[in-house]
């Protein structure tokens, strides 16, 4: 009888540093200009708001329109606020449409550090379009002063900016979150063009119908609750009901989402 050996060969990796968090940082923010979609992605969030930032532009020159730093700010929110939570999104779901999940969550057992690595690299590249944002912002208020004549006019503090930030990153936690809920990069899209264009306008009609709604509509109405962001100034009411309308439709969809990502089954 032949014997068996019971020596087995085993890979000893006791001296292997395990991949550095700052590395994996650097991967996944190389990874969304990597793709396709995630380079065109980028490429259209500027090139779309200098395009809103013209056509602003226009319009208060044409109508004579008093225009300042702060409304072509606000004017930057329109595109960005629709395409750098698709951004959020993709950044997930790439990872199964690309059948890269295998590879990464092999190189990185920890999913959980893996995706916290995406979602600092998606928060930087969020902190990244709002700068060119505010860059394209100043150039239109500049253009705008000389096509119109008048004087330049800026009106924005450290506060507005700060505000202005949180409200991006906010944009992209969202789509990362419906990103992870869904491991879909078309069903996370649709459903999160939904909760944005839909909702909002039901939420509204509800409150204008319902007093009882109106008063609860700040508390439930994500949309809603981000708006003063926009204003320069929150009052302590108004954080709280960021806070909590946060809570129903970023971290509990964040959570259960997580749950799926740590659950799924990667072929």
């Amino acid at each position: 009888m032949t014997a068996v050996p019971t020596d087995v060969m085993v890979l000893d990796t006791a001296g292997t540093r395990p991949i550095s968090f700052s590395r994996l940082i650097r991967v996944e923010l190389r990874k969304m200009a990597d793709t396709r979609a995630g380079l065109w992605l980028l490429v259209s969030i500027g090139l779309v708001t200098a395009l809103v930032m013209l056509i602003q532009i226009w319009v208060s020159a044409a109508n004579d329109l008093p225009t300042d730093f702060h409304d072509f700010m606000v004017g930057t929110n329109t595109p960005m606020g629709v395409l750098l939570p698709v951004l959020g999104i993709l950044g997930v779901t790439q990872e199964w449409s690309q059948r890269t999940a295998l590879v990464s969550f092999t190189l990185v057992p920890s999913r959980t550090r893996l995706f916290a690595a995406k979602f600092v690299g998606l928060m930087i590249w969020a902190g990244g379009a709002a700068i060119v944002g505010l860059v394209l912002a100043a150039i239109a208020n500049l253009v705008f002063a000389g096509v119109s004549g008048e004087s330049i006019e800026w009106g924005v503090g450290a506060t507005d900016i700060g505000l202005f930030f949180v409200l991006q990153a906010l944009g992209l936690a969202t789509g990362f979150a419906f990103g992870t809920l869904f491991l879909s990069s078309p069903v996370a899209i649709v459903l999160y063009f939904v909760y944005s264009f839909v909702l909002p306008p039901l939420f509204g009609l509800g409150a204008a119908l319902m007093d009882w709604f109106a008063k609860i509509q700040p508390w439930v109405d994500f949309s809603y609750a981000q708006s003063p962001l926009l204003s320069g100034s929150v009052s302590g009411k108004e954080w709280a009901h960021l806070a909590v309308s946060s809570l129903i439709w970023l971290v509990l969809p964040l959570v259960v989402g997580m749950w799926r990502v740590l659950r799924a089954e990667v072929k």
